[in-house]
């Protein structure tokens, strides 16, 4: 659309170097940060930019500086709360950090899929990406392309050679099962994300091995795809132990971990309608910490992930390699918070009722 004949011209670097009493050249180096610039000099030029509401050509400047403070993602399941969570911090610390952000959303990704995707932001110009994948599937074929630019992957595993930013998985694991086994159960059952997701696998191994450090037996896993729907049909074969279980009591399921708070919601509601009371009868606890889980019948226990820290740390990671401070294989490590509610209550000795 042309511009109207009487619509203001944007002010120019010369216009700048006017206002501030100075050259082109000197403002220029003000605004690419050169260091041989006095003090007072640069205030004035940056006054100058203030009063006449300058903006720098991003195109030129890149041109120029070889730099579009471009950052690229690819993301994949952002339905779901913690990938959409993680790719919302990392925008916001993108912009924190003065980048801009070139996403790529995939249903699949296939090879084909994530090639083209590549393909797509080395057009933009970004400097680097950061792909949000915890299917190792996708960490593998990622880690088989050839870019031109660092490639930083959030929840992907760490089983290959691409630096990587994720939660303690099996820690968070390790603290729920602890948690409900210090309650008074005598194991916990857990309900698992699907197959080949490294947060999954992670979960059921932390939780795994605090079953075998406590000596405590070791139930069937059984498996959702982290959705509510998934948890509601392992919430009743949950419910069809707990009645095969009889009056003895030792088959008989009394503490659950699910992998993901959607899927907890579902077992609650499974129980719930088998008539299985939480905690009294049946303790459950997840893992995620999403807004409405202090809000689910009842107050649900869950492992709290900080989103925000871990978005945070794949920027900083990315811009370490962009900027040479980086060049190897690092890993950066996000701590989990145990969050108790109402959900896993100490379950009472058989023997005081």
């Amino acid at each position: 659309m042309p511009r109207p004949a009487d619509a203001p011209k944007a002010p120019t670097m010369a216009d700048v170097a006017h206002e501030a009493g100075v050259s082109h050249q000197t403002v220029s180096r003000v605004l690419s940060d050169h260091p041989n610039v006095r003090e007072a000099t640069r205030v004035r030029v940056n006054e100058a930019i203030a009063r006449l509401g300058y903006r720098r050509n991003s195109a030129a400047r890149a041109l120029v500086t070889r730099r579009t403070h471009t950052l690229g993602v690819i993301a994949l399941n952002t339905a779901l709360h913690g990938p959409a969570s993680i790719l919302a911090g990392v925008q916001e610390a993108s912009r924190d950090r003065g980048y801009v952000v070139a996403t790529v959303t995939l249903r699949t990704a296939t090879p084909t899929a994530l090639t083209q995707a590549m393909d797509h932001l080395t057009a933009w110009g970004v400097e680097g990406v950061i792909a949000l994948t915890s299917q190792q599937e996708t960490v593998r074929a990622l880690a088989a392309l050839r870019t031109p630019f660092p490639v930083v992957t959030v929840e992907g595993g760490r089983r290959l050679d691409l630096p990587d930013v994720s939660l303690d998985q099996a820690l968070g694991a390790r603290m729920v099962t602890e948690h409900l086994l210090a309650a008074g159960h005598r194991t916990v059952w857990h309900v698992a994300g699907p197959r080949d997701w490294a947060e999954s696998e992670g979960r059921t191994a932390g939780w795994e091995s605090a079953l075998r450090a406590a000596g405590a037996p070791v139930p069937q896993v059984l498996r959702g795809d982290w959705s509510p729907l998934s948890g509601y049909r392992a919430g009743q074969r949950l419910a069809g132990h707990a009645a095969a279980g009889g009056q003895n009591g030792a088959d008989r399921p009394t503490a659950v971990f699910v992998a993901n708070d959607q899927m907890a919601l579902g077992v609650l509601r499974a129980l719930r309608e088998a008539g299985i009371r939480t905690p009294e009868d049946v303790a459950v606890a997840g893992f995620d910490d999403i807004p409405e889980a202090e809000f689910f019948p009842p107050p649900l226990t869950t492992v709290r992930q900080d989103f925000g820290a871990i978005g945070r740390g794949g920027v900083a990671l990315l811009l370490d390699h962009i900027e040479g401070r980086a060049t190897g294989t690092e890993f950066v490590t996000v701590q989990p918070e145990l969050i108790a509610r109402a959900s896993t209550a100490r379950r009472r000795d058989p023997a005081s009722s």
